[in-house]
């Protein structure tokens, strides 16, 4: 049987930073922002070359360890076969190590890439087959689906397989990150989480992620009471204790904050008013800016624009 046919011309994927977990809805909620990476992919004659500019330029490796270069095996294996060679070109503006999504972008665009360099790959790897493929390659949906999807996504398993769907957040609502200087490693953050909570804290963070959905799309006012957890975030705390401090402080004044996916970056949800006020809270040691929401989630872009 003969093996995939590929495009000569090179293609470009945009993908969005993501805030997975957002206080109570622990690998299960997760939310796009508008703070991307950019990836172009060529099938080239023979071998792999990558070039990266920006975030991990210095410590990220440029060969098959790569993860973008293993979602791209991955994908072209499910497509049908692997091209002769390959030309990836790295633009990275999400910071690593933050929780702010870098590992399910780098997936993502992966994944996005092989499908749109196959001819007819659309039509061999469709949209829920990405979001599965995504999930498996990452280990847990909920980064993943706001990546692909854009908006506020709910995710979760379902016999094994994953699914998600997308809603549309407030528009008032205004997201400013936190970013601290050093990151934390996820397995650092996960391996602080008990075996088992007790069982008043997982009834009051599945009513506050209910709530969350309400909030976060129809009722921004109630996004503090929203945001409260009980599951993760005191538990990883040790590791993460200058932005354990920060949450509690904003928390204290009255502004939903949260530890953005497995930390160390916090993530505080505002309106336009309060916006520029909040992001000169954390003063020395941490980079705040705020981001705009976004609502596409990946996609494939002409190269020039």
């Amino acid at each position: 049987m003969a093996g995939p046919a590929f495009r000569a011309a090179a293609v470009r994927v945009r993908v969005p930073a993501t805030s997975a977990n957002l206080g109570p809805g622990f690998d299960s909620l997760g939310l796009a922002l508008g703070l991307y990476d950019d990836v172009v992919v060529r099938v080239a004659d023979s071998g792999l070359h990558v070039d990266i500019a920006g975030e991990g330029a210095e410590t990220l490796p440029r060969d098959e360890s790569h993860l973008l270069v293993r979602s791209l095996r991955t994908a072209f294996d499910l497509l049908g076969g692997q091209p002769r060679g390959l030309e990836v070109v790295c633009a990275n503006r999400i910071p690593h190590g933050r929780g702010l999504g870098s590992s399910s972008a780098a997936i993502c665009a992966g994944i996005m890439a092989a499908r749109a360099v196959t001819i007819g790959g659309d039509a061999k790897l469709d949209d829920t087959a990405l979001l599965e493929l995504a999930t498996e390659i990452e280990g847990h949906p909920d980064n993943v689906a706001p990546c692909l999807l854009g908006g506020f996504t709910i995710a979760w398993m379902d016999a094994g397989s994953a699914r998600a769907i997308r809603l549309d957040p407030a528009e008032s609502v205004v997201p400013v990150v936190f970013v601290p200087a050093k990151p934390v490693l996820t397995e650092t953050a996960r391996g602080l989480l008990p075996r088992s909570v007790p069982h008043v804290d997982a009834a009051a963070n599945a009513g506050r992620a209910a709530l969350l959905v309400e909030a976060l799309t129809r009722r921004p006012e109630l996004l503090l009471p929203a945001t409260e957890d009980r599951l993760h975030q005191e538990y990883r705390a040790p590791a993460m204790p200058e932005s354990a401090a920060l949450v509690e402080r904003l928390r204290a004044d009255g502004v939903p904050a949260v530890i953005s996916g497995a930390g160390p970056t916090v993530l505080a949800l505002v309106d336009e008013a309060a916006a520029d006020k909040v992001a000169q809270v954390a003063g020395e040691g941490w980079a705040a800016n705020r981001l705009p929401l976004d609502s596409g989630g990946a996609s494939v872009l002409p190269l020039a624009s």
